[in-house]
C-alpha cells in the first residue's frame, strides 16, 4: 500500500480520502479510514497500513483516543464511540439507511454478490450501508468509501438523473432510458457493478443502490445478470420509505 505521504503529494489519501493540504488533518482522517476497513488494529498494523511513520501514527491515535475518536483496547485500536453520535447527525437521513438494510441484505442474497447504497456528497459519492457476500471472491466496499463520480456504476447513476448538465450526454440518456448503469473494471480492475436509482417523493433522485462482484462471475455485460434484481430492491426502498 502507498503511504498517506506519498499519496496526499498526488492529491489523495489512501481509502478514497480526498487531500486538504492540511497534512496533519489528511493523515488523522487517513488512520480513520483504515481503522472503518479493517477493523481493530495494533499500532504496527496501523504504521503498515497507512505507510505513516511510527512516532507519527502514535502521536495522532493517542490524540484520537483523547477527542474518543479512537478507541484503545488490549493494545489494539478501533473507530470511537464519538463518531457514532456524530454519525447519527450526518445528512444522511437514518429512514433511507434503515429503510436499504434488509433491502441490501435480501439483494445480496439473491444476486449472490455484495451490495451498497450510495449517497452524493457533492461531486463525490459515499457508500452509507452494505451487504457484503460472506463467502468466496467477493467486491468489498467499506462504509464511508469516498469515490469519484466519472467512474463505476454508482457514479453514472448520480450523474444521469441530475437535474444539471445531464442531457448532453449520449450514454448518460441510455442510462436514464433503461433505469440502471453497468460498469465493468472502471473503479478497480477485476470488479463489476451495476446501480439503479432511488427516488424521494419529490421524484428527486436521493440514493443509488448497487451490487457488484468479480468479472469472472459476473462477465463483460453484468446486467444482463444484475439489472433486474437490483431496479426492484430500488423500487422496494421507495416502497419502504413510503414514496
Amino acid at each position: 500500500m502507498k503511504s498517506v505521504d506519498q499519496a496526499a503529494a498526488r492529491g489523495k489519501v489512501e481509502g478514497g480520502i480526498t487531500a486538504s493540504g492540511v497534512g496533519v488533518l489528511d493523515k488523522a482522517v487517513g488512520i480513520l479510514a483504515f481503522l472503518s476497513e479493517g477493523g481493530p488494529a495494533s499500532l504496527a498494523e496501523v504504521v503498515g497500513g497507512t505507510g505513516l511513520p511510527r512516532p507519527t501514527a502514535h502521536r495522532l491515535l493517542s490524540a484520537l483516543d483523547k477527542h474518543h475518536l479512537v478507541a484503545r483496547h488490549d493494545g489494539r485500536y478501533a473507530l470511537g464511540s464519538r463518531l457514532l453520535g456524530w454519525g447519527n447527525r450526518a445528512g444522511v437521513s437514518p429512514d433511507l439507511i434503515e429503510a436499504a438494510r434488509p433491502v441490501l441484505a435480501k439483494l445480496r442474497d439473491t444476486t449472490g454478490e455484495s451490495t451498497q447504497l450510495y449517497v452524493r456528497e457533492g461531486e463525490q459519492r459515499v457508500c452509507v450501508a452494505t451487504a457484503e457476500r460472506s463467502t468466496g471472491l467477493k467486491a468489498t466496499v467499506a462504509v464511508g468509501a469516498v469515490m469519484p463520480l466519472e467512474l463505476g456504476s454508482a457514479g453514472k447513476v448520480f450523474l444521469a438523473f441530475s437535474k444539471v448538465g445531464a442531457n448532453s450526454d449520449a450514454a448518460l440518456a441510455r442510462i436514464r432510458e433503461r433505469g440502471w448503469a453497468e460498469s465493468v473494471a472502471e473503479r478497480e480492475a477485476g470488479v463489476a457493478s451495476v446501480s439503479a436509482p432511488i427516488f424521494g417523493s419529490d421524484e428527486r433522485l436521493k440514493a443509488a443502490v448497487s451490487a457488484s462482484g468479480p468479472i469472472s462471475r459476473l462477465g463483460e455485460s453484468p446486467g444482463e445478470w444484475l439489472a433486474e434484481p437490483v431496479v426492484a430492491a430500488a423500487r422496494e426502498i421507495e416502497g419502504a420509505l413510503g414514496t
